[in-house]
């Protein structure tokens, strides 16, 4: 709860044009630490295709925050 409120006070701090490419990146992060906990505390070791699927997000949250403007 804490780091989920640490996001939105985070959110709160970009501009407001910006908040909604800063919070679609946060997606990407979010499905990382997601498989990380499944692996780290629930002992289930991620497949390929997780892995890929968490490559491809982190991908598309990197095009979003590096794109040309």
């Amino acid at each position: 709860m804490g780091s989920l409120a640490l996001l939105a006070w985070l959110l709160t701090m970009i501009d407001s044009a910006a908040a909604g490419r800063a919070y679609a990146a946060y997606g990407g992060v979010y499905i990382a630490a997601s498989l990380a906990w499944l692996w780290l505390a629930e002992g289930v070791r991620p497949d390929r295709w997780d892995v890929t699927g968490v490559a491809v997000a982190l991908t598309g949250s990197a095009i979003i925050l590096a794109g040309p403007r």
